[in-house]
């Protein structure tokens, strides 16, 4: 009697998985000739991912399999994606496909009415338009032709978000006469409605995401379906297309740092979601090369901490085979990832600090639809900050945190150009009520005169700065705000050089506002540390910290490479700990094959009542802890990589 294969997890139970794309294009000659049943199922024994996300159709826009639907790329020997679904099947592990969505040149170039149309009026040689038949003639019935016929679990949609272009076609120009009763399309910033413009494009593309999901979804209802990177800090808007699950695939180099950022985001959405890593990476003037699995699972444990999932990319050889020296790294991935899932996987996060990233304030500086721009860096550099003084921190926009800004006992508003009344109107009420709010930056401080008890002397200039956190000098040159701060307010100062003899200005202060507390500093610290991660950054931003928050839930002893994520699961408070010290960031030291241990680490946890039960999911190092009058004192010997603190 055969035995019964397992049943396929839903994307939203999926933990671990393995991407493979090949972009086919006109010059392939041997795509499948060496894929096998055998090859595949030795993989999928020793790695056991939960789902894999294999090649279907590129951004050249060439399928890697014989479609009726689309176009086949010349070069087919085997049709891989059939016996990728027929061992995947057997093996109990879902099946997804990479498709290049908005971005196909064999498309655009084949039908110019199908095209987007730039701002001179020529048709995109690569990006269809969202306002054109695209979708309804080769799309949609292309990811019908995948569930139909090959029992495809679902899509992973890229080549969308971050590959479309503001539309001059002949439907935007209708769309944005009706909207605006302008006839002239505006080309660049600065011109009569170019706000309105990019607007009614994202709109548009929000529109277009919607109508092919639920178009597909009508047919065949357990057909999952995701667009890369949407709802991510590069989308950072309400969520609105019924997509099943978000995901996004982060930068080669500098990995961790944007996963830090990233994973935070995508958390914050109450949807499924997992994160990709690229297996290899590269650096100027060289080929690519793979990554050792220490670098991997360093990546994939600020991934997992958030409580999503997280998956590795590999490109095959052409012809679709994947080097067993491969497949043992991923196995060893694999394996870290699934030691740490039950302390990880679909947790809850405990609100400590709030990082703001303001979608209008991205809006409001880009000259494109959606695109990482340096809108997002004061986030990011306020997020390392708040990481390396030991403060678990989420990253949220402005109608994320809308409906539970309460539930933050500090909330950090770093530098933002463009803010919406009613969102100022809202943080004001969340200080009076009790809050704690950090204003970095002249423009944010600028929002909150009354609040802080201050005068602004002067308009915000560009100057020198040297700041004086603690002891240490540090340079935090850009836009700083003249303020006069009564003595008992201010925080720290900064002096106009590199000598503390010379007069001193006010760098930070905070201030007592009904019920809650008020903080602010006056320059850029925020993005100036993103770019130097200075100590002086850091303290400065941490004196603050301390005076607005000085009691959360964890206290860390341990160096600023420590990261700690607060997390819930049922009735479990978890305290994720992550070692990100010799992470990679320069691209002449481009894979890491080491990370140095840190330890002993030593952390206290307020509780409302004894544990039960305390114990160390990840690393078997030894710990020790003790209850005393609310608190949890914990040490822990040692952290490799990632450690998770499980207290029941």
């Amino acid at each position: 009697m055969a035995r019964k294969a397992p049943a396929v997890k839903r994307r939203t139970d999926c933990f671990f998985g393995l991407h493979f794309d090949l972009h086919p294009n006109e010059n392939d000659s041997d795509l499948g000739a060496d894929v096998s049943e055998s090859m595949v199922d030795a993989l999928l024994k020793k790695v056991k991912p939960d789902f894999v996300q294999y090649d279907c159709k590129g951004h050249r826009g060439y399928s890697g399999y014989p479609t009726a639907v689309g176009t086949p790329a010349p070069g087919i020997k085997k049709d891989s994606l059939k016996i990728w679904r027929k061992v995947t099947r057997r093996r109990g592990v879902a099946l997804f496909v990479h498709y290049s969505g908005v971005w196909d040149t064999v498309a655009a170039s084949a039908h110019p009415d199908w095209a987007r149309i730039d701002e001179n009026g020529a048709p995109d040689p690569n990006i269809t338009s969202t306002f054109g038949p695209y979708a309804e003639l080769l799309l949609i019935p292309q990811l019908k032709e995948l569930a139909r016929d090959y029992g495809i679990d679902g899509a992973w949609i890229d080549g969308e978000c971050w590959a479309i272009l503001p539309d001059y076609c002949d439907a935007a120009k209708r769309a944005f006469r009706e909207e605006t009763g302008h006839f002239v399309l505006p080309l660049k910033r600065g011109d009569t409605f170019w706000r309105e413009f990019l607007d009614l494009n994202r709109h548009q593309f929000l529109r277009y995401l919607a109508r092919y999901v639920q178009e597909v979804h009508r047919d065949f209802p357990d057909f999952q379906i995701c667009s890369n990177w949407l709802y991510s800090t590069m989308v950072p808007e309400p969520v609105t297309v019924p997509v099943d699950f978000l995901s996004g695939d982060f930068s080669p180099g500098k990995s961790v740092n944007t996963a830090r950022m990233e994973a935070r985001y995508l958390a914050s959405n109450n949807m499924p979601w997992d994160l990709m890593a690229w297996g290899f990476n590269r650096a100027q003037d060289t080929d690519w090369s793979h990554k050792a699995p220490v670098q991997l699972q360093q990546e994939a444990a600020v991934c997992i901490s958030q409580g999503g999932g997280f998956q590795v990319y590999y490109q095959p050889t052409r012809s679709g085979r994947i080097d067993g020296s491969l497949v043992g790294v991923m196995a060893d991935v694999a394996a870290f990832c699934r030691k740490r899932k039950a302390a990880s996987f679909r947790t809850d996060s405990v609100p400590q600090v709030a990082v703001i990233l303001s979608s209008e304030s991205i809006k409001a500086a880009t000259d494109t639809l959606y695109k990482w721009n340096d809108q997002q860096a004061p986030a990011k550099g306020a997020l390392h900050a708040l990481l390396e003084l030991g403060y678990s921190v989420d990253v949220l926009s402005e109608h994320q945190l809308f409906e539970r800004s309460d539930s933050y006992p500090l909330i950090v508003l770093p530098e933002c150009s463009a803010l919406l009344p009613s969102f100022v109107e809202k943080l004001r009420e969340y200080a009076a009520s009790g809050g704690s709010l950090m204003l970095i930056g002249a423009a944010p401080a600028r929002l909150f005169p009354k609040e802080l008890g201050v005068r602004f002397s002067a308009d915000p200039e560009e100057t020198d700065a040297f700041i004086d956190a603690d002891g240490v000098l540090g340079c935090c040159d850009g836009l700083w705000q003249p303020v006069s701060v009564p003595p008992a307010r201010r925080v720290a100062s900064r002096y106009a050089a590199h000598d503390t003899s010379g007069p001193a200005d006010a760098a930070a202060s905070v201030s007592k506002f009904k019920k809650g507390r008020v903080g602010a500093i006056y320059g850029p610290a925020a993005s100036v540390h993103l770019k130097t991660h200075l100590p002086a950054t850091r303290r400065l931003i941490g004196l603050l910290a301390g005076r607005l928050f000085p009691n959360p839930v964890v206290k860390l002893s341990a160096p600023p490479c420590v990261d700690v994520v607060l997390r819930r699961k049922g009735a479990r408070v978890i305290v994720h700990l992550v070692n990100t010290s010799g992470m990679q960031q320069a691209d002449d030291y481009t894979v890491v094959d080491y990370v140095p241990p840190v330890g002993p680490v030593e952390l206290t946890v307020r509780l409302k009542r004894r544990p039960d039960k305390v114990s160390l999911a990840g690393e078997s190092a030894g710990f020790t802890s003790r209850w005393n009058a609310g608190r949890l004192r914990v040490r822990i010997d040692r952290i490799d990589i990632h450690a998770a603190l499980v207290i029941e």
